[in-house]
């Protein structure tokens, strides 16, 4: 199959590479040059062709690369000169992800673009620690809020959206917010023994799944040292985490290490 002139907004997923869509690998092994961000997985670096140039524009928090008017005048730039070119992000590039605004920068300007959906976060982080985000009798609804703003204005959090006990919320980037986020939870009305989960780097061999309460949340981040990446995941379903528990990233290093 050709490869047309554009540029290809693809979704890396949340790390494992074996989670990558076909597509999105034919891609990356096909491209020209390859715009990647701070969370895209070494593994998945690794299926870059060397024929290809890298351009690494990761963010992290007060920590930027470029601004993201920055990245999207490069895309612009690139577009123009460029034949294969792969933006390649963690997650899915339209949740949480910026891609609404790449591709607005691109349409803008008569770029070519395609978006290539990738497996978001959330749901990666949440199934390989167990946790349903959905469920009959637990939760009806599922929720995704960020936990961070653009160039650090203040957070600001909608009540509804944190109160109701049958939706499951999934909040990305949120340890810098956290006692923040915590204390909105408990005065939009949330109790504070609700199960919580702290999924850290989710999907790779260095996962760590912690459960504890609202209450304790802050007092789990701190005691376990969690660092970005994390996905927090609040509401009934993380209780389930302990049955539904299958997988073991200390034995999928062993297979790896001899395989």
């Amino acid at each position: 199959m050709s490869i047309q002139t554009k540029i290809y907004l693809v979704g890396a997923g949340p790390g494992d590479p074996d989670l990558l869509t076909v597509k999105a690998q034919r891609l990356i092994q096909t491209a020209d040059t390859v715009v990647y961000d701070r969370l895209v997985s070494r593994e998945i670096l690794d299926l870059i062709p060397d024929s290809a140039s890298r351009v690494y524009v990761g963010k992290a928090t007060s920590r930027h690369t470029l601004s993201q008017k920055e990245i999207n005048a490069l895309l612009v730039d690139l577009g123009r000169k460029r034949q294969r070119v792969v933006r390649l992000k963690g997650g899915d590039p339209f949740i949480f992800g910026r891609g609404g605004e790449e591709a607005l920068a691109l349409a803008r300007n008569d770029i070519p673009f395609e978006v290539v959906p990738g497996i978001t976060a959330a749901q990666a982080c949440a199934a390989y620690a167990g946790i349903p985000l959905t469920h009959r009798g637990l939760a009806r609804g599922v929720q995704f809020v960020t936990g961070h703003c653009k160039d650090n204005e203040a957070l600001v959090l909608d009540p509804a959206a944190l109160s109701d006990p049958e939706q499951t919320l999934v909040i990305y980037m949120g340890l810098a917010n956290l006692p923040q986020i915590v204390r909105d939870l408990v005065q939009a009305g949330r109790p504070g023994d609700t199960p919580a989960a702290i999924v850290e780097r989710g999907t790779t061999s260095r996962q760590r799944t912690i459960i504890t309460t609202i209450d304790e949340l802050q007092h789990a981040v701190e005691q376990h040292t969690i660092a970005s990446p994390a996905m927090l995941i609040i509401g009934s379903v993380v209780s389930l985490a302990e049955e539904l528990e299958w997988f073991m990233p200390w034995a999928q290093e062993m297979e790896l290490k001899y395989a």
